[in-house]
């Protein structure tokens, strides 16, 4: 694979990536890396354009449809951390697990159909050999903002 070969990817689908988060405490950081693997912290919606989407819940104010796309960004603000760290996405040998944590009302159950916004991501980036994953996708009461 060519050099930047996934940022082209990106771009070719018309999808950039947020500025790296900022986390608001010195004890933390958007991801460590032990050998050659990255464990990355949690990570929301931090793409412009999310800011009024991010605060809903699905079941409630949000869809499964909006819940997808954030999920999506989800994904990107990950990217993002990954290539300020690593320099370049294509580093990226591949996607182990993730765990997507949805905001939801207590009778939501299409968690699965809503993280899938991040899977597919990563699975149309990557490819199925570095791209496929383990996954759990989780409803919750609340998250930060």
């Amino acid at each position: 694979m060519p050099p930047g070969a996934i940022e082209a990817r990106l771009a070719a689908l018309g999808l950039s990536l947020p500025e790296p988060r900022r986390f608001p405490s010195e004890n933390r950081q958007g991801c460590v890396r032990v050998g050659n693997v990255m464990f990355v912290s949690g990570h929301g919606p931090h793409h412009p354009g999310m800011d009024i989407v991010r605060r809903g819940k699905l079941g409630a104010e949000l869809s499964v449809e909006q819940g997808y796309e954030v999920a999506k960004a989800c994904g990107l603000s990950i990217l993002a951390t990954l290539r300020a760290e690593l320099g370049d996405l294509d580093r990226v040998c591949g996607v182990v697990r993730l765990l997507g944590m949805v905001n939801c009302t207590p009778d939501f159950e299409l968690m699965p159909k809503v993280v899938d916004g991040a899977s597919d991501l990563f699975f149309e980036l990557f490819g199925p050999e570095r791209g496929r994953h383990a996954r759990a996708a989780v409803g919750m009461a609340s998250l930060p903002r």
